[in-house]
């Protein structure tokens, strides 16, 4: 039931796996920031398989505006996602909005109001991101360009002079001081149209987990709706809770499933390989900077041995099946 104020309406998606305790803080700082906004707040469980769902459901069974739902597989985070998005609001109605949160991310109490007020003034705009903080107050890097081949280069590389040259490629943008355009928002936080995502259709689900947020924001920005950045929507965020991208020994395979269905997507095949072939070359410059001066960081072990081979499976599979 859609309860607690009248306006807009959103629907706030929570996407739990394996993180059942961290998920119930998320949702309570969830509800706080919902309490001046029309709507509800589903949490699903990402089939996790531990007793989440159990635990989410006892604890939130009696909480107005809640729904616990099991997505029944564990598809990965646009798949979870949809599975919220899918249920639209008690009825079946759809909402205006769809926001969707973090497990490990809790929203200022203004937070979630902040990023609709934007939307409803900006109508031309599709989607709409919060700054996302450490518990420390650090900012994250949570703003980005679109990948290319150039960003490709230089992200490999490391180099001044590569890095000067491609500035205007780089992916990773410094923490913007005020609000305004972004090409794509990591989706710890971020509100966006019903109706856009209507028209351009939801998370692909391919992707696992990575590029799925920078996939969905491209395909709205081709659309004509562009993804913002709201500097005063504050959310605090723990990072990498679910995915242990912090402790990585190796860079899993999902991780080269998903970079290369995104390039594949921007410029078919051709494109992907070309901007992995870039990525190694700047692989390889990296070496031989490090020969010079073995104080440079490495990259990820066995990282580009595993990115050479992911891109030749690729191009083997088609000629297979032919």
């Amino acid at each position: 039931m859609v309860e607690a104020a009248s306006g807009p309406t959103v629907l706030t998606v929570l996407l739990n796996w394996r993180t059942a305790e961290m998920t119930l803080k998320a949702a309570e700082a969830a509800a706080r920031a919902m309490e001046a906004v029309a709507g509800e707040i589903v949490v699903v469980d990402n089939d996790s398989g531990d007793g989440s769902f159990e635990r989410l459901a006892s604890a939130l069974q009696d909480r107005p505006r809640f729904r616990v739902v099991q997505s029944g597989h564990n598809g990965g985070f646009g798949a979870g996602n949809n599975v919220g998005i899918r249920l639209g609001l008690t009825g079946g109605g759809r909402p205006d909005y769809v926001y969707i949160l973090n497990s490990d991310a809790f929203p200022a109490p203004d937070a979630i109001r902040l990023l609709l007020a934007y939307l409803e003034a900006h109508p031309k705009v599709g989607f709409a991101g919060s700054y996302i903080h450490g518990p420390d107050e650090e900012a994250h890097q949570t703003c980005f360009r679109f990948p290319s081949v150039a960003s490709e280069l230089e992200v490999a590389a490391r180099t001044g002079p590569i890095s000067r040259l491609l500035a205007h490629r780089t992916v990773a943008l410094p923490v913007p001081e005020a609000t305004g355009p972004v090409d794509w928002l990591a989706g710890a936080s971020l509100m966006m149209r019903d109706s856009v995502l209507r028209d351009i259709g939801l998370f692909d689900e391919t992707f696992f987990l990575y590029f799925e947020e920078t996939d969905l924001c491209r395909r709205a920005v081709e659309a004509g709706w562009p993804t913002h950045f709201v500097r005063e929507s504050r959310v605090e965020h723990i990072g990498s809770v679910s995915t242990g991208m912090k402790v990585w020994r190796r860079v899993p395979g999902y991780w080269f499933d998903s970079r290369w269905h995104y390039f594949r997507k921007v410029g078919g095949t051709k494109y992907a390989a070309a901007a992995t072939l870039a990525h190694l070359a700047g692989g390889l410059i990296l070496r031989f900077r490090r020969l010079v001066r073995p104080s440079i960081p490495p990259g990820a072990p066995h990282f580009m041995r595993d990115l050479a081979g992911h891109a030749v499976r690729q191009l083997v599979r088609p000629a297979r099946k032919g």
